[in-house]
């Protein structure tokens, strides 16, 4: 049986589109020297209990930074600052992610313009928040290649439920069928699979290839594999 065309593609944000490490290694470090007055003992203390490594400045795979959104983020934060609600956590969370240093996992604009040529729609689909989401995208200067593009906050939910993506097809009026999730964690392809999508793992985040290949119909080293990729897709 012949698949169905690709007709548009929406990619998880960090640790797809931009190198996770670079991004959120520095996020992590500057939010809790900040959350934390300068105090390095607690700030490593409070990076241990979410995952992360204030010394080696690195995250454990199961840190819940990696595919969490900021709303459970500030949860597991919580309960290390009694004196300040989650909500203002979360806007501390944001403004420090929105200044994140980003290191494109290939060169976005030539690479986005290439799938545009093949007239593919093209959104994303991050449990970022939506402002330091749009804050990174603008950064790159790849906002308007995109048709659509949803934070956890943006009114779809977070991944891994598939709210975001059924939300990319309902704008961008193309089937599940029709569309490919691109992501670097198991919620990114599990939330594809739950929409009904052909799912692409890469391995610019923390995830490896043997964890994320039973969700994936294919594993690329980066985003930038994609295009060959399609072309298979394209001779079957």
């Amino acid at each position: 049986m012949t698949a169905a065309p690709v007709r548009g593609i929406i990619f998880d944000k960090d640790g797809t589109l931009f190198d996770f490490g670079t991004t959120w290694e520095a996020w992590a470090a500057a939010f809790l020297l900040r959350a934390t007055d300068g105090d390095r003992a607690r700030a490593t203390q409070i990076g241990a209990h979410i995952g992360f490594d204030l010394v080696d400045r690195k995250f454990a795979r199961d840190s819940v930074v990696i595919a969490g959104t900021p709303e459970e983020i500030a949860a597991a934060l919580a309960p290390h600052f009694e004196g300040q609600s989650e909500a203002a956590l979360m806007e501390t969370l944001n403004q420090e992610a929105a200044q994140a240093p980003q290191a494109e996992a290939v060169p976005l604009i030539p690479f986005l313009e290439g799938l545009r040529g093949r007239d593919l729609a093209l959104g994303v689909a991050t449990n970022d928040a939506e402002a330091p989401a749009l804050a990174h995208l603008n950064a790159a200067g790849v906002v308007a290649r995109f048709d659509f593009i949803a934070g956890s906050d943006s009114g779809y939910g977070g991944k891994p439920a598939p709210g975001q993506l059924l939300g990319f097809c309902a704008e961008t009026g193309i089937p599940p069928a029709e569309t490919i999730m691109v992501g670097d964690s198991l919620h990114d392809l599990k939330a594809g699979r739950a929409a009904g999508m052909r799912t692409v793992g890469v391995l610019t985040g923390l995830a490896t290839q043997s964890e994320l290949a039973p969700f994936a119909n294919v594993v690329c080293p980066d985003i930038g594999h994609l295009p060959a990729w399609l072309d298979t897709l394209a001779s079957v």
